[in-house]
């Protein structure tokens, strides 16, 4: 079995098709793509016990009580946590282990990632038949966090190194699917429970034991799919025509030395402050989208407080659909922007990131206050799709600026801004607004302050972008050292 999954195993011969690559990498993204969906799940586990409505628990029952309770049910804000875990254990795996992927290959990190997802779904399982909360968090959240940020590099730097011509789009093939996943995941998953729930079980337990089933297979299937080129290998007819002006270096800097670089920590500013921005509209969309527009959505008038309980729920419904939106232009921005970066370049591409996000969060109280379902949603369509193309356009950027040697170990350190962003954004959106809605300011209002504030988070971005320049030669690795870390291939 080591030999299957042995780097030397995998080099693809004379004549490979490249583009049989990208599906491999998109097989194993679209399995890992449903974390984005695990909200799915949390309202039937809110009655696993009680199965019709929750059971609740003792008014003091305290944090760890919860933890291990079996008489009563969880609370959604206790399960939730598994969002923070995902991203904290994706950001911090990617970056322990990026180094480890270069020197042993895709597949076997492939397969890692296969074994933490898959196998976190089936202690998951495990923690719902026992009703162990602990459980849950230990195998999807940190067990299969570790697989999410495995299964989400490993295509990187292969991909990446197949397309020298079109580095932005390669990535974005594959990172479109980790946007994906949720759509096909979510419908799946909600069909599974409705075929595997009784009188006495919800069905979420059988359905994580089908889902991890599938997932396992599909991420080992394309796991064994993945093949790297041979060293400094060019498409057929292809010339590099890029200089150093243009940002696109033909050397490679070491992952250990990358971090050392002022450029690394403005990338790490700027995906951490773009991310930050986006997914503090992701996390509120719904609920922003309900409380600005209220029965207007529905075409009476009032606000979501003064809506019966059949119209609430018919605005709900609406804003489920603008949430699913959303997703689907945050798959499409991480294929056409990244896309499109490789023609008007990297830098540029989050300058217009950053210059048209600012003017487009700073306009969208406007555009709530003017009425204007259709041009609220659609600003907001619009910031998610750079949302989107920010995760797909930055490998291609560490790949231009530090080469592609150490790609997928740059990008694995850089993800930590990721986990940052994860708990800043979301956290700071519900912060600033509950404080407006205890000192009573109007729900319709509370998202206006928030929205001006992401706006100067996407300011210091395009700072933080503006100050990245050409990585100084003396941080390069000499063609001997290069040569002798090839084993002198």
């Amino acid at each position: 079995m080591a030999g299957l999954l042995d780097r030397e195993r995998i080099i693809a011969p004379p004549g490979y098709n490249r583009w049989l690559v990208p599906p491999a990498a998109l097989a194993i993204h679209l399995c890992i793509g449903m974390a984005y969906g695990f909200s799915v799940f949390w309202l039937p586990l809110s009655r696993a016990i009680g199965i019709t409505a929750p059971q609740a628990c003792p008014a003091d029952a305290g944090f760890f009580q919860q933890l291990v309770t079996v008489t009563c049910d969880w609370k959604i804000s206790m399960l939730s946590i598994m969002y923070s875990l995902f991203f904290f254990f994706l950001g911090s795996s990617a970056a322990v282990f990026g180094g480890w992927l270069e020197r042993v290959g895709p597949r076997r990190a492939g397969v890692a990632a296969a074994f933490c997802w898959g196998g976190g779904f089936f202690l998951s399982a495990l923690g719902i038949r026992t009703h162990q909360l602990w459980l849950m968090w230990l195998g999807s959240g940190v067990i299969g966090g570790c697989g999410l940020g495995l299964g989400y590099i490993s295509p990187v730097s292969t991909l990446i190194k197949w397309f020298p011509d079109r580095r932005g789009m390669a990535t974005g093939m594959a990172i479109m699917g980790f946007g994906g996943g949720a759509l096909i995941g979510s419908p799946l998953a909600d069909l599974l429970m409705r075929r595997f729930a009784t009188a006495t079980s919800v069905g979420v337990f059988e359905t994580f034991l089908t889902m991890g089933a599938i997932y396992f297979v599909a991420m080992l299937c394309g796991a064994f799919g993945y093949r790297v080129p041979p060293a400094d290998w060019k498409p057929a007819g292809w010339t590099p025509t890029v200089t150093r002006r243009a940002m696109v270096t033909q050397g490679h800097v070491h992952v250990h030395t990358a971090w050392r670089t002022p450029q690394f920590w403005m990338l790490w500013g700027v995906l951490c402050l773009n991310v930050s921005a986006g997914i503090g509209v992701i996390g509120m969309a719904s609920p922003m989208i309900q409380e600005v527009f209220g029965g207007r959505l529905i075409g009476v008038p009032g606000t979501l407080a003064d809506l019966t309980d059949a119209q609430k729920a018919q605005v709900a419904t609406i804003g489920a659909a603008f949430a699913a939106l959303l997703s689907f232009f945050n798959i499409m921005g991480r294929f056409l922007w990244a896309s499109a970066s490789d023609f008007i370049g990297r830098q540029r591409t989050y300058a217009v990131f950053f210059l048209l996000g600012i003017l487009l969060y700073a306009s969208a109280p406007s555009a709530g206050r003017s009425g204007s379902v259709a041009l609220f949603a659609g600003t907001l369509c619009v910031i998610l799709t750079m949302y989107g193309g920010g995760f797909a356009t930055i490998p291609a950027y560490l790949a231009d600026l530090f080469g592609t040697q150490f790609v997928g170990a740059i990008h694995g350190r850089l993800l930590t801004a990721w986990s940052t962003a994860g708990i800043l954004g979301p956290v700071l959106v519900t912060r600033i607004r509950e404080y407006q809605l205890d000192r009573g300011m109007p729900a319709a209002q509370v998202y206006n302050t928030t929205m001006y504030i992401l706006a100067g988070f996407l300011g210091l971005g395009l700072l933080c972008n503006l100050a990245v320049g050409p990585v100084a030669e003396r941080y390069f690795m000499a063609e001997s050292e290069l040569l002798a870390l090839r084993g002198g291939k």
